[in-house]
């Protein structure tokens, strides 16, 4: 049964796998639960609690064994099953994220990009090519695609939305600043770039 985790230790849990993974490239073999607090300037008892989700428990005095806590991660967040995606609006953002390849580590593979500008369509960025919006549709069906990352227009991300539905998407990351109406069976994850640049800079004013 898939254990029910929530967002903020997700987000923490993949901080935790980012660390891991630079101790093993300097051959770190154990970590503590206060090295990844240190790290990330939270509270000790807070990594533990987190990482005791994962049913994982450390050695006395040593800590945890970093390749063993990177792929309980891993299984518990379903980094092990790739998901298949495509890039909605083959702009500025929607091109970083295709240039962007740290994603495989995660168990997201950018299939390709789709948009109507036809002077984009038919160019490659990083080895994923640009598709006319016409044929998303089709492609959907014959590839098994999962998700669509969003990173049109705003003035366009209520049809784009729409359309994906239409294609048979159910899973949709949203990275344009519109509130998506969506049916009940699509889910739409919000990544709110000037809401998380407001909490970061908040006290500075």
């Amino acid at each position: 049964m898939k254990k029910e985790i929530s967002d903020k230790v997700i987000n923490r849990l993949t901080l935790y796998h980012c660390i891991l993974q630079d101790f093993i490239k300097n051959d770190e073999e154990y970590i503590s639960s206060g090295q990844i607090a240190s790290l990330l300037r939270i509270d000790d008892s807070q990594v533990r609690k987190d990482i005791n989700l994962l049913n994982k428990s450390g050695k006395s005095r040593v800590g945890y064994i970093v390749k063993e806590l990177k792929k309980s991660i891993e299984t518990t967040l379903g980094f092990s099953k790739t998901k298949r995606a495509y890039i909605v609006g083959a702009g500025n953002l929607g091109m970083a994220l295709a240039n962007y390849n740290n994603f495989s580590n995660y168990g997201l593979n950018i299939v390709s990009l789709f948009d109507n500008d036809p002077d984009k369509i038919g160019r490659e960025i990083n080895n994923k090519k640009i598709l006319d919006i016409k044929e998303l549709p089709i492609y959907v069906w014959q590839h098994y695609i999962d998700i669509a990352i969003l990173t049109v227009p705003a003035q366009f991300a209520q049809s784009s939305a729409q359309f994906l539905v239409n294609a048979g998407i159910k899973y949709i990351w949203n990275f344009t600043p519109t509130v998506l109406k969506v049916p009940d069976d699509v889910q739409v994850w919000n990544e709110n770039l000037m809401g998380n640049f407001l909490q970061f800079t908040y006290d500075i004013n």
